[in-house]
């Protein structure tokens, strides 16, 4: 009988127990704020300070966290002064750093990166390459797991930990703050392109991200903002660099906004002469949108990346339209096509038009031009 009982209040104190864990979404969003502080005062990424804490915690619920209130697994070190307890983690009884509450840990974790020349290194990094700083931490000597680079990683990116370093660069508003357009599904009639795909395909890809479409014979899929494009990548068996080139992109990371996202490298021209500009579109959602390399879109019209469109813009998306491109009078403009050695003055006294003229009609930032470039040279 008194085993039966002893057996009773074990399983009731299991469950108890159990009913205490919390769970990672839990931790993120009890500790999130002080993460996003203490990386507006050192610079630390928020991102690599939550999956730090999830990881060296068991997310809030590793018995020296709750003994200490340890998040980061310090250790004591010769220059520590203040409370201990001892733990066994590489050896049995270690030293290690006890603070009064989370927000003391989570502080002197960022001083004690700022402070360490060793980790210096790290902050020459961009804050948002959560991957650099994850590797950079290992090879500093944070940790003793080989593995431990991976698991920050894929923290960040299953929790979606880099939005809370973008909130601390200012580059999202804050969680639950954000404008109702900002979450809401895309409509159909936003994304469709004309005689390009299928709305109903674009509607039913809005809801799946691992639907692969065709747009202008190319393999692509419709991501939702904040998606992580390394996992994509992954996901498909791309390397990132080639995601990144396949979709006429610059920096990796998390989407800015919802977007068909290439698998294969896009075609030279469209499958339509023209496309007319959305109100609120770039060049680049253009040529997102048409399958179409954003360099040749540029090339077909005469525009430089940063140009900024009127909706009902017409772009044409092929080859052999630049001499119909027209002006604000609705006047065709005169191209001219550079040879070998010719120069802005010697095209500027061919066709009696000045060096100023020229590169205004062709947004020329400088004299240098290119065999077999284009230059409007009459408006």
């Amino acid at each position: 009988m008194y085993r039966i009982i002893l057996s009773i209040l074990f399983s009731l104190a299991s469950l108890t127990l159990a009913a205490q864990r919390i769970s990672v979404e839990e931790y993120i969003d009890q500790f999130k704020e002080i993460a996003i502080s203490e990386m507006k005062r050192t610079g630390v990424p928020a991102s690599i300070t939550l999956a730090q804490g999830i990881l060296e915690t068991e997310n809030g619920n590793s018995e020296l966290v709750k003994k200490s209130n340890n998040h980061f697994g310090i250790k004591c070190k010769n220059t520590w002064t203040g409370e201990t307890v001892t733990h066994d983690d590489d050896a049995n009884g270690e030293c290690f750093r006890a603070y009064t509450n989370a927000a003391e840990s989570y502080r002197d974790h960022s001083d004690f990166l700022k402070a360490n020349k060793r980790y210096g290194a790290l902050f020459n990094l961009e804050a948002e390459d959560y991957e650099g700083w994850a590797k950079g931490l290992k090879k500093a000597g944070y940790a003793t797991n080989p593995r431990y680079p991976d698991l920050l990683i894929k923290y960040i990116e299953q929790y979606n930990l880099q939005q809370y370093t973008l909130i601390a660069l200012n580059k999202q508003p804050e969680t639950g703050i954000a404008k109702a357009e900002d979450n809401k599904t895309v409509a159909p009639a936003e994304v469709a392109v004309e005689n390009t795909v299928p709305e109903n395909d674009i509607a039913i890809a809005a809801n799946d991200p691992d639907k692969v479409m065709s747009i202008n014979k190319t393999k692509c899929v419709f991501s939702k903002k904040g998606t992580s494009l390394l996992v994509i990548a992954s996901k498909h068996k791309i390397s990132l660099s080639k995601l990144m080139e396949f979709n006429d992109m610059e920096e990796e990371g998390l989407l800015g906004k919802d977007q068909l996202i290439y698998l294969e490298k896009k075609s030279k021209a469209g499958e339509k002469e023209f496309y007319i500009v959305q109100p609120g579109e770039t060049l680049y959602d253009a040529a997102q949108k048409n399958a179409v390399q954003l360099k040749y879109l540029l090339e077909y019209n005469n525009l430089k990346v940063d140009a900024k469109l009127s909706p009902k813009t017409k772009l044409f998306l092929q080859p052999g339209f630049q001499d119909a491109v027209k002006n604000a009078d609705g006047k065709k403009n005169k191209v001219h096509l550079v040879a070998p050695k010719e120069g802005l003055y010697s095209i500027a006294r061919t066709y009696n038009v000045t060096v100023q003229q020229l590169k205004e009609w062709n947004k020329l930032d400088s004299e240098n031009l290119k065999i077999g470039q284009e230059i409007i040279v009459s408006k």
